[in-house]
């Protein structure tokens, strides 16, 4: 090797190391990003989400006109509420769930639960949670496939029961704040839960998504251009841009405008090269139905998370020794609705505190 040979090599080696300093982490966390996600997976949940906008079930007769309530779902004889659990890990709280949805009748809720299949899982093999899990796909925090999964549980659950009117997403860390009857009675016949202060002295429900949408918060233009400055344009200008909560309920109207959902998708579902900005499920979901429904949505979650003290990206945690009467009472208190009806979230050690006050405390309403 001659005298210049050795001394282009050399400066060639020390001019690539802050490239690859600089370059290196972006390609390794776009790499990362998009390794759970598939062209395969695509075309699964293109076929899923088509057959779920495009069924029909045949419509049930309409039931007469009810003398006391006049709402918008009088033409279904029972509406239901889905409740769709997206978990990475066992449903610890299933006995608490179990006790929720003890002696209800089964013809106001169905139950739907998408596990990410690379994880071992110990099904239950008994309770309500038996025998109700979807097809599923893997799933990574700061990636489009938490959006993807949620989709998969609109859709099927859209495809399951033409009586679901009610989609709550909720995750394995979630529990009720109340009994099913008052959640049921909240969604489906209270006239002021959810409903705007204009229509609140009518005697007719208006009946919203309950999704959180916020115009303003920290770092809003970074989580914007985390896939690039112009990544998200034409479709999505960052006036129109949103952030909010990953757990919602929607209705089914709004569930169905989801799984139709193409354009925005193909902009949410591109890898971030920030990872530490990029959590498409919590922009996705509220800048679509902001985009497409705003006055349709109640811009507030019905779950209660506590971002005091948040690491990571993660909420605050509740332990054992925190569960109580007055905690359960703090977590039900809104100054948005009338109460939340779910928390988040609990470790698995909680379930014996939470089972020990629930008869008395948290299905008491």
């Amino acid at each position: 090797m001659s005298p210049h040979t050795a001394l282009v090599l050399a400066f060639s080696i020390l001019l690539s190391v802050p490239v690859i300093i600089i370059l290196g982490p972006t390609v390794l966390i776009q790499s990362q990003l998009q390794l759970p996600f598939s062209p395969q997976d695509e075309l699964d949940d293109l076929s899923l989400f088509t057959l779920a906008s495009t069924f029909r079930h045949h419509a049930p007769p309409k039931p007469k006109p009810s003398r006391i309530f006049q709402f918008s779902y009088q033409t279904k004889p029972n509406p239901k509420i889905a409740f769709l659990f997206l978990t990475n890990t066992d449903i610890h709280f299933s006995p608490l769930w179990n006790l929720f949805f003890h002696d209800q009748p089964t013809k106001l809720y169905n139950i739907y639960i998408h596990k990410d299949p690379s994880v071992n899982l110990t099904r239950p093999v008994e309770g309500v949670f038996k025998n109700r899990f979807i097809s599923s796909k893997k799933t990574a925090r700061a990636s489009p496939t938490l959006i993807s999964a949620a989709r998969r549980l609109l859709a099927h659950a859209l495809l399951d029961d033409p009586e679901n009117a009610y989609f709550a997403l909720l995750s394995q860390n979630c529990i009720p704040l109340h009994s099913f009857p008052y959640v049921y009675r909240s969604l489906f016949f209270s006239p002021t839960f959810g409903s705007p202060e204009s229509t609140r002295q009518t005697q007719t429900q208006t009946h919203r998504s309950f999704i959180e949408i916020l115009t303003h918060a920290p770092r809003l233009w970074n989580r914007y251009i985390a896939r690039g400055r112009f990544a998200m344009l034409p479709e999505v200008k960052f006036d129109d841009f949103r952030v909010g909560s990953q757990f919602f309920t929607l209705t089914r109207s709004h569930a169905l405008l989801v799984v139709r959902d193409r354009a925005l998708w193909r902009k949410f579902r591109n890898p971030c090269y920030k990872m530490d900005e990029c959590y498409p499920e919590e922009h996705y979901f509220p800048t679509l139905l902001s985009m497409m429904d705003p006055e349709g949505c109640t811009n507030y979650t019905l779950t209660n998370v506590n971002w005091t003290g948040t690491r990571g990206g993660h909420p605050y945690s509740y332990k054992p020794q925190e569960v109580s009467v007055e905690l359960i009472s703090r977590l039900r208190e809104s100054n948005l609705s009338e109460s939340y009806l779910f928390a988040r979230k609990f470790t698995p050690d909680c379930l014996q505190p939470l089972l020990y006050i629930a008869e008395m405390v948290i299905f008491k309403d």
